[in-house]
């Protein structure tokens, strides 16, 4: 067969979702013809891209090379659609982006860049989604990534609309040598005596909903160092035995750091797209999205502790 466009995107998803049924789900095909497609495409490079295991699959050496050059093709391709027809002058706009503390922001900047060569993106870092919320709403930014929580969705003016980019379930970083380090998840009663580290208010629900499921699994913490700075900082101190923290699902640790889900997911939290409806036009808020969920989704697919989360999560939804 020829190799094209799709068989691409076909591999990078299945790379992204660690699974070849929930890599069908997010292109929209059944999983015996994403199956099928996956064999032809092998057939194609004459080996096995993935290897297939009980809880999905990964891509072989091979495979991670070959996905990487498929990424690059579909960045190029994309980027070519968005260039200005021969004679047409080039007007770069700008976009002026806040964003809190969301893993998806380097991979989605560039995406963006990749595929909107005509707009400049001026990214400001802000940490309290209510504080991005007046950006938005006082004009002072265009678009934004924000985060919220399960039933305490983003409020803002009707000037500003949001869409959600993920949900993710909320982990907790130990050092190696904790007592509970060696456990595949952790219950979070079983952390009751231990210090935390924690993120300041938010503006959006955080911490109070830490404080909530801490109350659910009955205790309050003992002690709470409060922590906004860098994660390498961060993973620094948990590894030094200081404390321990509730951590992005998405998070890569460093020596001596571990990662584990939380048992029963107490805590979740979402990543919101907000854009001003009169500042970004249609076509900018689909690439924002879709640069977004796409960085994400290669985050995902590079994170063992997430997969395996979802592994047994979704046991039994094929592989």
């Amino acid at each position: 067969m020829d190799l094209e466009l799709r068989h691409l995107r076909v591999l990078c998803a299945i790379a992204d979702a660690g699974s070849v049924g929930r890599a069908a789900s997010d292109l929209g095909y059944s999983q015996p013809a994403m199956s099928t497609q996956l064999r032809r495409i092998e057939r194609h490079f004459g080996q096995s891209l993935f290897e297939r295991g009980a809880t999905g699959v990964r891509p072989t050496r091979y495979g991670v090379e070959v996905v990487a050059q498929a990424r690059d093709v579909l960045a190029r391709a994309a980027a070519i659609g968005c260039r200005p027809a021969a004679g047409a002058t080039s007007s770069r706009s700008t976009l002026r982006v806040a964003a809190t503390n969301s893993p998806v922001l380097s991979g989605m900047v560039s995406r963006v860049r990749a595929r909107l060569p005509d707009v400049t993106l001026a990214v400001s870092s802000v940490y309290a989604s209510s504080r991005i919320v007046e950006l938005l709403e006082g004009g002072e930014v265009d678009a934004a990534v924000a985060a919220d929580y399960p039933g305490m969705e983003l409020k803002h003016a009707d000037t500003v609309t949001h869409r959600g980019i993920v949900t993710e379930p909320t982990f907790v970083a130990l050092p190696t040598r904790h007592r509970l380090g060696h456990r595949a998840q952790v219950s979070l009663a079983d952390l009751a005596e231990d210090a935390w580290f924690l993120t300041p208010d938010d503006g959006a629900g955080w911490p109070g909903v830490f404080y909530t499921a801490c109350a659910a699994a009955g205790f309050s913490p003992v002690a709470v160092h409060e922590f906004l700075g860098d994660q390498l900082q961060l993973q620094r101190m948990i590894a030094d035995g200081l404390g321990v923290s509730v951590v992005q699902a998405t998070l890569r640790p460093i020596p001596d750091v571990v990662i584990r889900p939380l048992i029963g997911t107490p805590l979740w939290c979402r990543y919101v797209l907000a854009w001003r409806r009169d500042a970004v036009a249609e076509d900018v808020v689909e690439e924002l999205f879709h640069s977004a969920d796409s960085a994400y989704r290669e985050l995902a697919g590079r994170s063992p502790h997430l997969r395996a989360w979802a592994a047994r999560t979704w046991r039994g939804s094929g592989a």
